[in-house]
């Protein structure tokens, strides 16, 4: 995997620490600029990083998760 653009490491950084959030949260902590958010975390879901879920409160907002990915297996037996 390609190493990560410090925008996209910043907003997984956030999201690891605080937890699931808004764009406009990620935003107000990251301090980029709206559209920078927004790119990273297209390609942050490309990547599979993340997890969009509907806020049940207001159904017009998204909220943004960080995904923990598990370990792949790499099919050689432990010794």
């Amino acid at each position: 995997m390609d190493p990560l653009p410090q925008s996209q490491k910043t907003v997984l950084e956030i999201l690891g620490m605080e937890g699931a959030m808004t764009h406009k949260d990620i935003v107000s902590r990251s301090h980029y600029s709206p559209r920078t958010v927004r790119y990273a975390l297209k390609k942050l879901k490309e990547k599979k990083l993340l997890i969009e879920k509907m806020n049940m409160q207001d159904m017009r907002q998204i909220i943004y998760q960080y995904r923990m990915v598990p370990l792949q297996k790499t099919g050689m037996a432990d010794c």
